[in-house]
């Protein structure tokens, strides 16, 4: 899956490079961000990231009705943590103006796409975004270092996705603070929550680690909890619900079944 989101990416870079040959990349952001890993700290002992999800290779449309500012606002007062924006357009359905339009909730937000040129990062930085994703296993050591520094340099926070030990190896060699695991196998595209199992154990101090994927119920949130995650990020299991603010607030343990 990862080889066709790569390609995936293929216009939208060739966008930003003619942008950049005549000069006319945007300008960063230059209002103030909310910091990614405060809010997520200041939920302790576990935050939930919810995400903004329209669709996805596994599950198809998932909920194209409601608006993502109506979603933004459901999930601040809902106790999310964060919000997590899938802006990539091709699989997902997503938009790079929904970091405008969901900025009102007043949440920090993570840019979630597979992001593979510096330009890339440019671009997020002219949103409204606090943080944006690097998947270790789609860049080179070289590219990754690039992507991470450009970044930090860029006043972004880097939420770095690993999926298995050699990841995680990657991940931690070059600096990363923010280290999201996905429980998805990609080639099944199913979920096992063994996997933010496995690799709790190699957690480091300091570092502030995140669960992706798969967490469907309050146990999960807790288990997680339970093996030292920081937070958890949660899609699809509320973005299916006719509505995201209460399914949100189940899992935050704002509400009680």
């Amino acid at each position: 899956m990862l080889e066709k989101f790569r390609a995936a990416q293929t216009t939208a870079i060739k966008r930003l490079k003619t942008l950049e040959a005549a000069q006319e990349l945007p300008s960063p952001f230059t209002g103030k961000r909310p910091s990614f890993s405060d809010a997520i700290l200041r939920h302790a002992p576990i935050a939930v990231i919810a995400e903004y999800k329209r669709a996805s290779p596994s599950k198809g449309d998932i909920n194209l009705e409601i608006a993502p500012e109506e979603v933004a606002a459901l999930y601040a007062a809902s106790g999310a943590a964060a919000i997590s924006v899938l802006t990539e357009e091709t699989y997902f359905k997503g938009s790079l103006d929904y970091l405008e339009t969901m900025s009102a909730a007043g949440l920090p937000m993570l840019r979630k796409d597979f992001l593979l040129h510096p330009l890339q990062v440019v671009e997020t930085a002219a949103t409204r975004a606090s943080a944006l994703l690097l998947i270790v296993r789609m860049l080179t050591d070289d590219e990754f270092d690039e992507m991470l520094r450009l970044t930090y340099d860029a006043g972004l926070e880097a939420v770095v996705e690993v999926f298995d030990e050699t990841d995680l190896a990657r991940a931690e060699a070059a600096g990363a603070h923010i280290i999201q695991v996905n429980n998805r196998d990609l080639d099944t595209l199913k979920t096992d929550l063994a996997v933010s199992h496995r690799l709790a154990p190699r957690k480091r101090p300091g570092r502030i680690w995140i669960s992706a994927s798969g967490i469907s119920t309050r146990s999960d949130v807790l288990n997680m909890a339970d093996l030292g995650f920081n937070a958890v990020l949660v899609g699809t299991s509320i973005m299916s619900e006719p509505n995201p603010g209460e399914a949100l607030a189940l899992l935050a343990g704002k509400v009680h079944q």
